[in-house]
Order: C-alpha cells, then structure tokens, then sequence
C-alpha cells in the first residue's frame, strides 16, 4: 500500500468514527432542545461536511477519477482541487475556533456579559453551569460589578436561560441586584444587541461564555458595537468539545456567508 492509498485509509477510518460521534451528540441534543429546526439545520450541514471528507478520503485511497475518460479527468482535477480547498477553508475556521479557546484577557470592567446556552429537556446542561461558575468567581473577584444574564429561548414551561441563570446565581448568593436579565436573545448576535441597550457598549465589559464559543462571541461583541471586550472563557466537556467546535465553525461559515450575501 502506497502512502497516499495509507491516508486516504486513515482518514476514511477518522471521518467516519467522528461522524457516527457527531451524530450521537448532535441527535441527543435535537430530542432535549426546544429549538429543533435550527439545530437540525445544522446538523445536515455538519453531516454534508462529513460527506466531503469522506468522499476525499475515498479519492486519496481508491484514486476515484482514474477510471474516467481521459476527455473528462480535467473535471476530476476540478473536483479535487475545490475539495482541497474547502478542506483547507475548513481546517482554517477549526483553527481559529481552537486558538479562541486559550485567550484571556483581564482588566477593570463595571460589567460582565454572561452568554446563555440552550437548555436540555429545561435544565441547564455542564457547559452552562461551568460559565455560571465563571461568573459567580468573577462577580466575587469584583464586589462592584454586575451581571448581564442574556439568553432567551424558553423551554416548554416558559423559562428562558437568562431565568435559569440567574436562579441558580441567587441560590449560589448572588445578590439579584447585581444581575440585568435580557431574556430576549435567541442567537449570540441577539445577545448583543439587546445588551447594548442596557448598558453603553463604549465601556469595557467582560464576556463570559464557554471556550469553544468566545472567537465567535468575540467578533460578533464587536460587531455589535463594544469597543473593549474583555475575554474569560469557561471551561467545556471535554467529551463534547469535537462537536461543539464543529457547531461554532458551521455557525462561522453561515455568518460568512450571510455577509457576501
């Protein structure tokens, strides 16, 4: 077996080990979620990239476009090349997802924003508890400042994640005065929106979201106006961190295409 023929096996074996993980992950959350359709979205585009590497791997190992008439290789050639550079378009947004991850940056801020995250069959999931822990440390590091609980999308008894937020805060003994809910939000670009109406976004503030979202969370702060974005990234499930840096850089492509649109 030549070495080409050894990765294309290889990344056939990978692709289709993290596709049947992603499926798991991303239907389980489809059947405990309120908003289905958008996350079923998602997923197909998930399961469509999943295809294209698959179908790449298929070519490095069986050489796919040898078989055809030599008057249409070049459309072979053609397929490979945009495939490779999908792939690479691909890696780049899991690379930057990957590097948002680890930044951190302090300074005084009066406010800190702290990011919802859907709720599963109403209760918040691990990933919502470590920002929430985020956030309880911040606000006793800084006696002073506030909390932006933002996070719409309520569950079947009416609960939205900005509620739950700050329950579990106040039980922690998170005085409600030093929380702002904006319960409105049903997406990151939402949350920002809304909470530059409740506070001047020319201030510092200090966002508050899971590591795998802050990139993404980051630009979109910035885009909606706030100048000095201070980064403190909760910790998330190292089980589901793969699907979730899938979600982020899907989410990616789609704001990028929106914008050429």
């Amino acid at each position: 077996m030549t070495a080409r023929e050894t990765a294309g096996s290889i990344l056939i074996g990978v692709t289709a080990v993290f596709t049947v993980y992603l499926s798991v992950v991303m239907l389980r959350r489809i059947r405990a979620v309120t908003r289905k359709e958008s996350f079923r979205q998602i997923f197909l585009g998930e399961l469509l990239v999943c295809g294209g590497f698959l179908l790449l791997a298929l070519d490095l190992r069986f050489d796919l476009w040898r078989a055809m008439p030599s008057a249409l290789r070049g459309i072979g050639w053609a397929l490979r090349a945009v495939g490779g550079l999908a792939a690479a378009v691909f890696l780049f947004f899991v690379g930057r997802v990957a590097a948002g991850c680890v930044l951190r940056t302090d300074g005084p801020a009066r406010h800190a924003l702290v990011l919802g995250l859907a709720l599963e069959h109403g209760r918040p999931v691990p990933d919502l508890l470590a920002r929430l822990d985020t956030a309880e440390a911040f606000a006793r590091e800084n006696p002073d400042a506030l909390l932006v609980l933002t996070g719409g999308n309520p569950d079947a008894s009416g609960l939205t994640e900005a509620a739950v937020m700050g329950r579990i805060l106040r039980a922690r003994g998170i005085a409600e005065e030093r929380m702002l809910p904006e319960d409105r939000a049903e997406t990151t670009r939402d949350n920002f929106r809304n909470t530059a109406q409740l506070i001047d976004p020319a201030a510092p503030v200090v966002l508050i979201s899971s590591d795998y979202h802050m990139d993404r969370a980051v630009r979109t702060a910035r885009a909606a106006g706030f100048t000095t974005v201070l980064r403190r990234p909760a910790p998330s499930s190292r089980l589901h961190f793969a699907a979730n840096v899938m979600w982020e850089v899907m989410l990616e492509v789609h704001e990028l295409t929106q914008r050429q649109g």
